[in-house]
């Protein structure tokens, strides 16, 4: 399945603080999604203790043919074991005007999701999402 939209990820790691701990983009090429294009970030978390948001940003041109977007993502530890899994509906345009949501100029609109709040790692080490 093809998707044609300028998408930028970016997977976006923040303690409770408003200190950044991790942030990749990951451009796909041609602005197009391929149902087989799985980008994976990998990150280490040096402090188990604190409690973490993990964000990600979805960017899209204003001619992407849909109002919404479903992204799954997964987060797993250094031996594979998924942690913490979930299927999103991303409103990305309002359904009934097509207006543009996020933050943009022009025709270029960011999305910052949240997929964990306050999450707790188990213990510290190399993550993946």
């Amino acid at each position: 399945m093809r998707i044609v939209l300028f998408l930028l990820i970016a997977s976006l790691f923040y303690a409770c603080d408003p200190d950044r701990l991790y942030e990749r983009n990951q451009d796909l090429e041609n602005y197009q999604w391929y149902i087989d294009t799985i980008p994976a970030f990998g990150f280490t978390i040096d402090n188990a203790t604190v409690p973490y948001n993990i964000y990600y940003n979805i960017r899209n041109a204003s001619m992407y043919p849909y109002y919404n977007l479903y992204v799954t993502y997964y987060l797993s530890d250094s031996t594979g074991k998924i942690i913490s899994s979930r299927l999103q509906e991303l409103t990305l345009m309002d359904q009934k005007t097509g207006k543009p949501l996020g933050d943009g100029m022009g025709d270029i609109f960011d999305h910052r999701i949240q997929s964990l709040e306050n999450f707790k790692i188990s213990s510290s080490g190399q993550l993946y999402f």
